[in-house]
Parts: structure tokens; C-alpha cells; sequence
């Protein structure tokens, strides 16, 4: 579902991050986590897929193309932020984007299909926001959770062993970039981040 005029013309996914517009303070998943987080999906052409937190709406951007059979419906609670990530999937002729604006769990009963995947990237509390998640997942599925720090990984990890999810997998993600600085170039790296996945079967 990429427009002809799609500035990112090719079937892989890994758009530039410079590639959305952004709004101050917003945060945006990373192109090389954001590639992780899809292999982690195993998306099918025809998946549904909720992305909860979805803020600048990268990932609802490249699922989308990636599945062009499917809809992403993508929740954000704040209505600016809503627009943006409506802005960039027009920017890339992405049409099977739905923008859901509600704040999970207590939104999820309102989303209009339920998934067989699902990526949690933002929502507080996470264990809350995941258990909700959970019970909507269809089976068989798959569930992706992002994670900045011990606290929440240790909440996470926790909660996916007592729904219980199987085959349990988790990725420490670490990201070192060539940036020009002044007359040098050096590695910056970017904030780590845990990777969860796992998967609801029977």
C-alpha cells in the first residue's frame, strides 16, 4: 500500500529516521530497533496488528506496508500526537493505518477488531496495559513489548510468564551511529532498549 510518490519506494522496511515529521518532545523508535521490533512481530500479509503507545507512528508506517492485506490500528491518547502519526502514514500512501485515540487498557473494549499481534511501546501501568492486551490477543499471536529500563523489564518478563505467554524471548537492543562532530566523527550511542516477545497459543 506505498504510493508511487512514497519517499521511501522500497519493499524493506527501515525508513530514515529523518524520513517522519516529529513534534518536540515526542519519541520516535529508532530505525535499527524499529527493524527489530518488526522481526520480532512475524507479520503476515493479512495481520492485524495494534501498535498501543504508537507516538510518532513509525512502526504503524512500516507494518502497514508490510501488510497490505492487514490494518494497523494504532492508539495514542493525545490528540496532536494523533494527528502527526496520520500526517506521516499519508506521507507514505499508507491507507490501512486506523488512529485510535484513547488511553489503554481502559480504550482497548473500543478498538474495532482484535489483533493476532501486538506491540506495546508506551502505557502506564505496564502491567496492566499488557494483561489488557493480552485478553484481546487472538490465538495464535504474538505480543512485542518495548522496555527502557530494569524496573519495567523485570515487570514485563514477570507478567509474560504468568499469563502465560511461550516461547518467551528477550533482545537488548544497542545502537552505535557514525555522527559528524565539528571536524571528527565519532560512535554515539543510542539509549538502549529491551525487546520482549512472546506468544499466545490455545
Amino acid at each position: 500500500m506505498t504510493s508511487p510518490a512514497s519517499p521511501w519506494p522500497f519493499v524493506t522496511p527501515g525508513i530514515p529516521d529523518d524520513g517522519f515529521e516529529r513534534l518536540p518532545g515526542i519519541p520516535l523508535t529508532p530505525r535499527e530497533l524499529r527493524v527489530q521490533i518488526l522481526v520480532q512481530l512475524q507479520l503476515l500479509p493479512d495481520s492485524v496488528l495494534w501498535d498501543i503507545g504508537a507516538g510518532t507512528g513509525t512502526i504503524p508506517v512500516e507494518a502497514g506496508r508490510l501488510c497490505p492485506n492487514g490494518q494497523v490500528i494504532a492508539v495514542e491518547r493525545d490528540e496532536e500526537v494523533a494527528g502527526l502519526i496520520r500526517r506521516n502514514c499519508d506521507r507514505y500512501g499508507v491507507g490501512n493505518v486506523t488512529v485510535f485515540e484513547g488511553e489503554a487498557p481502559t480504550c482497548l473494549n473500543l478498538l474495532p477488531r482484535r489483533p493476532d499481534r501486538a506491540v506495546i511501546e508506551g502505557g502506564r501501568p505496564i502491567r496492566d496495559v499488557l494483561q489488557g492486551v493480552w485478553e484481546h490477543l487472538r490465538s495464535p499471536g504474538r505480543l512485542v513489548v518495548t522496555s527502557g529500563s530494569l524496573e519495567s523489564l523485570y515487570t514485563v518478563s514477570q507478567t509474560l510468564s504468568e499469563l502465560p505467554a511461550r516461547n518467551i524471548e528477550v533482545v537488548q537492543a544497542s545502537v552505535n551511529r557514525l555522527e559528524k562532530r565539528g571536524s571528527h566523527q565519532a560512535f554515539v550511542a543510542l539509549d538502549p532498549v529491551f525487546i520482549l516477545s512472546g506468544e499466545k497459543i490455545g
